[in-house]
């Protein structure tokens, strides 16, 4: 459900964030072996193969690094077989080196997967995870929340900061 507001056009993390697959502390021990487990996760909540969404994630990170800085990468991509926008989220148990756009090594991690047409609906959804990270003090208490529900809390309440 859309909220009304003035930004109607905004979308939010409740649209489209799996909250039931949130992750507090994902052992991903390097970028490889995180994307192959981010693929194996998605894939058994989307039902479609696992090995179609790590290619996708990982010819999207060929183009430049999805790492977008203070610990947060988006890897991100469109998929065959998917219906809708689907967000998987993960609090890495170590941080991981990434390579990201500051150098920063990666600890919070969103996988974002859209159709292939969705076009417009794909940005509007990596510029609602990035307005999200974008705000330290979210940060701090997405690295402090210590489960699932806690997490859960902590991104309804920083997208509903977002949408006032």
């Amino acid at each position: 459900m859309r909220r009304a507001s003035c930004r109607s056009l905004a979308m939010h993390l409740t649209e489209f964030l799996d909250f039931d697959a949130i992750k507090p502390a994902l052992p991903a021990g390097n970028k490889r072996a995180l994307f192959q487990q981010l693929a194996s996760l998605a894939g058994g909540r989307l039902g479609i193969p696992p090995a179609s969404i790590l290619a996708t994630i990982s010819e999207r990170e060929k183009l430049g690094s999805t790492g977008f800085g203070q610990g947060v990468s988006i890897p991100h991509g469109k998929v065959e077989g998917i219906s809708r926008i689907y967000c998987l989220f993960a609090r890495l148990s170590d941080p991981i080196r990434y390579k990201a756009i500051d150098g920063a090594p990666v600890d919070l991690v969103f996988l974002l997967l859209s159709p292939p047409e969705a076009g417009a609906d794909h940005l509007k959804a990596l510029a609602a995870i990035s307005r999200v990270v974008r705000h330290g003090p979210t940060l701090d208490k997405m690295r402090g929340a210590r489960s699932r529900d806690a997490l859960a809390a902590v991104l309804m309440g920083a997208d509903e900061r977002d949408a006032a």
